[in-house]
């Protein structure tokens, strides 16, 4: 292990701003659906509807992403972040006030507040190859994943302390104020896109950006990933049940993250100078998962089980980031992190729906089953994905040469392939 990667990433200019900027930023993003879910239950009157609507504010997330990433990487991601942070401040702000009695209207306003969601996430992910290199890189993409880790704990805690100490119409009053400040200040620290010429670097269909040897397989993995993380939290939260200690339930969460905390931290200090595979990651990925399918049989062999397990997601989602990045030329770099939030939003739906039946059909161990086998299949469809190498020169800083009716090989990054 070494700290060259953390000492160069400290020392880079603006690195340190746009960071802490990006993880606040995303604070209301995750704070936002605890009280949006107790709201539509406290207006509907029971968690199914209250599911409808948190269904219908993905479904907008899912769509309109793509369009804001794209529009980022054609028209500058400050602006866009500007119009839709105040867009989405807007809507919750609708949500928040909108009278009991027009309840009805939630899925609609929910549909709305969906997909005015900034692309904070995919901006970011766009920007750390214009701000740093080498070590530093993987270093970006590896604190990146570890960060959102912790995000993930944070976030929803803030969204239920604002339900329990006053209302859910609080708690979404306070998201939207958050997002308002917040996202205004990450917009303005976005980096300058790097120069290229206009005439060598025509930005890329949907097709050509998504029909792509590498990047297909590198977003279809990361959407396996969710749905297996998905249904091992509800899994979790049936085996707290069926064994009656609820309060369990967000133990094991923690303490899954926890080790995902760690893991990412590790990865980040690694040296980097062999060449690395990520479905080897990937593969290590399905063992922890299955090495909770033989620890169901009390809560402190599972904790173990989830720890050892955590220990492996984030250098595993760091990697793909780093690799998703330098396959995808700079003119598209948003979009392909639009599109793989997109695939995130489907995974996590899939896995909340299939998980369950499993649950009630088979019982709670085979959760991790399932999971380890999504696992295992997101490792075979990145056998074929090119390795990291360090002397490996970024994709957004060596522009390809190609018309709009080329094919997805011979746009940037498809050329690597061939030494996979």
């Amino acid at each position: 292990m070494e700290l060259s990667g953390y000492r160069e990433l400290w020392r880079a200019r603006g690195v340190m701003s746009l960071l802490l900027a990006s993880l606040l930023a995303r604070l209301p993003m995750l704070a936002t659906m605890v009280p949006i879910a107790f709201l539509a239950k406290d207006a509907g009157g029971s968690f199914r509807w209250a599911g409808v609507v948190a269904g219908a504010y993905s479904i907008g997330t899912a769509i309109a992403g793509p369009v804001w990433s794209r529009a980022a990487d054609r028209r500058g991601p400050r602006g866009i972040l500007l119009v839709t942070g105040i867009a989405w401040s807007v809507a919750l702000l609708a949500i928040a006030l909108l009278p009991t009695g027009l309840h009805r209207l939630l899925p609609a306003l929910a549909v709305i507040a969906g997909a005015l969601v900034p692309p904070v996430m995919q901006t970011l992910r766009a920007a750390w190859p214009r701000v740093v290199q080498g070590p530093a890189l993987r270093t970006a993409y590896s604190v990146d994943a570890t960060a959102q880790e912790l995000l993930f704990m944070v976030g929803p805690m803030l969204g239920a302390t604002a339900v329990s100490v006053a209302s859910p119409r609080l708690g979404v009053l306070l998201a939207a104020a958050m997002s308002a400040i917040f996202i205004w200040w990450y917009a303005l620290r976005q980096p300058k896109p790097l120069n290229r010429d206009q005439h060598s670097e025509v930005p890329l269909t949907a097709r050509q950006l998504l029909w792509h040897r590498h990047r297909l397989p590198l977003i279809l993995a990361f959407g396996l990933w969710v749905t297996s993380f998905n249904g091992i939290s509800l899994g979790i939260v049936a085996f707290a049940d069926e064994h009656g200690q609820r309060l369990i339930a967000g133990i094991f969460e923690a303490v899954w993250a926890f080790g995902s905390l760690v893991g990412g931290a590790v990865a980040g200090a690694l040296p980097g100078r062999r060449t690395s595979y990520l479905w080897r990651r990937a593969a290590l990925v399905a063992a922890g998962m299955l090495l909770c399918v033989f620890a169901t049989w009390s809560s402190v062999s599972l904790g173990i089980a989830l720890a050892l397990s955590g220990l492996t997601l984030a250098p595993a989602i760091g990697a793909l980031y780093e690799r998703l990045g330098s396959l995808t030329p700079d003119v598209a770099r948003t979009e392909v992190f639009g599109w793989m939030g997109s695939a995130a939003m489907g995974g996590a739906a899939i896995g909340a729906a299939v998980s369950g039946a499993v649950i009630e059909g088979l019982g709670v161990r085979y959760v991790w089953v399932l999971a380890a086998v999504l696992a295992g299949a997101s490792a075979v469809l990145l056998l074929r994905v090119p390795p990291e190498r360090r002397s490996e020169p970024e994709a957004g800083h060596q522009p390809e040469r190609h018309s709009g009716s080329e094919s997805g090989p011979e746009l940037a990054g498809g050329l690597l392939g061939e030494t996979a």
